[in-house]
């Protein structure tokens, strides 16, 4: 096994500036030696620790920096030695050439018709730009691509530099990254400035494994791409299993609660009771926020709402038509002005004022959720984890305890027929087994 030792030749006596040399060694028949450009004074050179002496007066952020040097040569003279495939005859001119290779690359030529490869975030980015992909499922990518930029970052402040390629990323990449994301949230308090660099609108928080699951099929959706255009044959997944997802059973609102919440006194509250409108119509045509926030007036056709999920924009979009009941064509009158489909306001604002009306209307029953983060049973009232997306649950649910005929809710929903997202909200209620029960009669 090759190791190193950094060492100065002094020609005086007099201390003076000298060039840090290495000296590589594997057994006894290889010795290869290195001039560096590293400088410095012999007076305060450690021989026995190959760096600068620990008790002597000296600008610490200078020693720190050019001990990493020393150390980073080191390694490098390492890396160097164990990539050549004709180790036995290497000499040291020639040592020294392959390290400038590596040290001063633009000295060296290369070909013009030698194409460039992209980095492996240059590939990221081409995928980004030619993948029909939402914008949802696009700034999902971009979170990742931040997260993995940070991660080569934090990998080069500990010392052990990692550069993510598609041919040398391994399972154990994998799994180096999936600490990693595991970890972020107590990486930022220890190393917040690595957060500068590719920050994000929050602070990391702690990831549940739902999100690590999801983090990294969506990685596994880059790598099968950049398998299919050529630039790589490696697929570090054949070693690497994503877990399936965890979901508890989706709540919902039972119709009575609907116009419960929907009957409520909001005098006092005005901007609520707007809120409470749209949450409501939301109720009756069970779209996603996203495609709600994008509707105008010229979706409402012949007494009915046409939209096309934004979920299905690409590949094989669908068109939904969701006939307006007389409740959602009472909400959508009372709102006639301009030409959104009704007064919306940001959708986080949207989500508090959703929590807001629940609590004023009384519904905070205690319902069973799975905690994301931990995957742990737990209970919550219904007014604290209220969301828009109670809206769409709340429209399917009702609607298959109805007419129990997934294909007749998911034209209506706009989930793709077969989808597993649809398949949680089918979860049989008490009401339903009774009626099973009496078919035993």
């Amino acid at each position: 096994m090759a190791t190193v030792k950094a060492f100065i030749r002094i020609s005086t006596k007099k201390a003076n500036d000298v060039n840090v040399r290495f000296r590589l060694s594997d057994g006894r028949n290889i010795q290869l030696f290195h001039k560096s450009e590293l400088t410095v004074n012999s007076d305060v050179w450690d021989e026995k620790n190959q760096c600068i002496k620990a008790k002597v007066i000296f600008d610490t952020e200078k020693r720190i920096t050019f001990n990493k040097a020393v150390i980073a040569r080191k390694e490098l003279l390492i890396d160097v030695y164990n990539a050549n495939p004709r180790k036995d005859e290497l000499t040291s001119d020639l040592l020294d050439i392959e390290i400038d290779k590596v040290l001063n690359p633009h000295k060296y030529f290369v070909p013009v018709e030698e194409e460039k490869q992209p980095t492996f975030f240059e590939a990221f980015d081409e995928f980004l730009a030619k993948r029909k992909i939402s914008d949802v499922r696009k700034n999902n990518f971009k979170v990742i691509k931040r997260a993995l930029q940070r991660y080569e970052v934090y990998k080069a402040v500990k010392h052990k530099p990692v550069t993510l390629h598609f041919d040398t990323i391994t399972s154990d990449t994998l799994r180096d990254i999936e600490e990693f994301l595991c970890n972020e949230h107590q990486i930022f308090i220890d190393l917040p400035e690595i957060y500068k660099l590719f920050p994000e609108k929050r602070i990391p928080q702690k990831r549940g494994q739902n999100t690590i699951n999801d983090i990294f099929t969506k990685l596994r959706t880059l790598y099968l791409w950049a398998i299919e255009v050529g630039k790589t044959h490696n697929n570090p997944f054949k070693g690497y299993a994503v877990e399936e997802c965890v979901y508890g059973t989706p709540f919902y609102i039972s119709i009575e609660e609907r116009n419960i919440l929907y009957k409520a006194n909001l005098a006092k509250r005005p901007p609520l009771a707007v809120q409470r409108d749209i949450f409501v119509f939301q109720c009756l045509i069970g779209c996603r926020v996203g495609d709600l926030y994008k509707m105008t007036k010229d979706n409402v056709m012949n007494g009915a709402i046409e939209y096309v999920p934004r979920k299905t924009k690409e590949g094989r979009p669908i068109t939904v038509r969701v006939p307006l009941n007389a409740t959602a064509l009472e909400i959508l009158n009372r709102y006639p002005e301009g030409p959104k489909l009704l007064p919306y306001i940001s959708e986080q604002k949207y989500n508090a004022s959703i929590k807001d009306m629940f609590r004023l209307a009384g519904l905070t029953r205690m319902v069973t959720v799975i905690n994301p983060t931990t995957r742990e049973e737990e209970k919550q009232p219904l007014d604290k984890l209220a969301s828009s997306h109670l809206a769409r649950r709340c429209f399917v649910g009702n609607l298959y305890k109805q007419v129990k005929d997934p294909n007749l809710v998911g034209s209506l929903s706009g989930h793709k027929e077969g989808s597993k997202a649809f398949a949680r909200y089918r979860e049989i209620d008490e009401d339903m087994k009774k009626e099973l029960i009496k078919m035993l009669d």
